[in-house]
């Protein structure tokens, strides 16, 4: 019996909408990176890109457990000398609050070339409102 590998053709895409409110950044971040990488399917190869869309509403209302909110920093480095930047969470997430949740899938998916088309499928909003109503997503809880 010979193994099957998917052709790129017939690799098929669906939308799931996915509301953040009141869940934990790391235990959804791990759920929507398993949807953008495709492991939830049973062709899935590491190697081809499986994935799903993504849809992410209420991202303003993620929690942190514990005292992550006081004590969390994130870093970005320049590559300069004396160019490393530390922001705490707050500082992060004044501006825009979706690039927490993006910041941690990010981390979470494979570090190769198909890191960026998986990314590219992540559709991330503030509120409860979002553009694609028209790929009728399946919601997930």
């Amino acid at each position: 019996m010979k193994t099957s590998l998917p052709k790129v053709n017939e690799i098929e895409h669906e939308w799931f909408l996915i509301d953040a409110s009141n869940k934990v950044l790391g235990r959804l971040s791990t759920q929507i990176a398993e949807l953008l990488s495709g492991k939830h399917k049973p062709t899935y190869t590491p190697f081809f890109d499986m994935g799903d869309f993504v849809v992410v509403i209420n991202a303003k209302k993620i929690k942190l457990t514990g005292n992550k909110t006081e004590n969390k920093t994130y870093k970005k480095y320049s590559g300069y000398p004396s160019g490393l930047k530390i922001s705490s969470y707050e500082k992060f997430t004044e501006n825009d609050s979706t690039k927490v949740l993006y910041h941690a899938v990010n981390g979470m998916l494979p570090k190769n070339k198909l890191r960026k088309n998986m990314l590219k499928r992540l559709k991330i909003y503030e509120g409860n409102n979002h553009n694609h109503k028209a790929q009728s997503p399946k919601p997930i809880s």
